[in-house]
């Protein structure tokens, strides 16, 4: 048996708010829409996993969903001028990533983050 793919599912009828939260703030494009349900797609390198996690980590929230980009910066500074709630500060973790929260437009806390070590 092999998995093909990992799919987070956010209840939401804003859908005009999503592309604006997953596709302008993290450039993802839509792969699907049907209306009722609008699928968003990353790069085909893009890399499926889940995490099931008992604390966020330094304290943090669990956040519900994690996205790895490759220009933190820009991404944090799109999210504050785009008016979203920034949930957990920008920081640079122990484990190597720097990271933030943002709240997306359903509630969400999403854990924004790239690699900083090698």
């Amino acid at each position: 048996m092999t998995v093909r793919r990992i799919v987070a599912n956010i209840a939401g009828t804003d859908m005009a708010a999503a592309r604006a939260f997953y596709g302008d703030l993290f450039g993802l494009e839509v792969g699907m829409d049907l209306g009722w349900i609008v699928t968003f797609v990353a790069d085909t390198r893009a890399i499926s996993q889940m995490s099931v996690m008992s604390e966020g980590g330094s304290g943090a929230p669990v956040p519900d969903i994690s996205i790895e980009v490759d220009d933190l910066q820009s991404v944090h500074e799109r999210a504050v001028s785009g008016g979203y709630e920034i949930v957990y500060p920008l920081a640079d973790e122990p484990w190597g990533v720097r990271r933030f929260f943002v709240r997306d437009p359903f509630g969400k806390t999403i854990n924004v983050l790239s690699h900083t070590g090698g």
